[in-house]
């Protein structure tokens, strides 16, 4: 007498990009969102990472970090330059719409004005004018 065994299985991929087989049903493809993130929030990111890996000793200097990169240590100054904003920047430019049709409203050479001003009550009157000249004109949704 024979046995027959039904089971539903799907591919899935492990942590590390190994494919295996998991019994039951796969879940449901979710759609990418459209537009794409902007780059200064790419950049803002990286900014975060790298202040915090120089205060735990994983890395020495901003030279260290543009030989590991393979750019100049004035490229790394001008990333760097963006963690010293007001915190409430950061996390705007963290937060900021992607961008579905032509160039980024807010990059980062639009941005060393402001990040070059050290008081932050400064930074965010003059963060409030930028968005005023380069944000609030777009309709933001996220």
């Amino acid at each position: 007498m024979t046995s027959t065994v039904t089971i539903k299985v799907h591919v899935a991929r492990t942590p590390h990009g190994c494919k295996r087989l998991v019994e039951g049903v796969a879940p449901p493809k979710i759609a990418p969102t459209p537009g794409t993130l902007p780059r200064v929030a790419r950049l803002m990111a990286l900014a975060i990472k790298l202040d915090g890996m120089i205060r735990s000793g994983v890395y020495a200097n901003y030279d260290e970090i543009a030989q590991l990169g393979h750019v100049t240590t004035a490229r790394v100054s001008q990333i760097m330059a963006l963690a010293n904003l007001a915190p409430g920047i950061q996390e705007e430019l963290m937060f900021l719409p992607r961008t579905t049709a032509g160039r980024d409203p807010v990059t980062e050479p639009k941005m060393r004005h402001i990040c070059k001003e050290i008081d932050w009550k400064s930074q965010r009157k003059l963060w409030a004018d930028f968005r005023a000249r380069y944000l609030d004109s777009r309709v933001m949704t996220t």
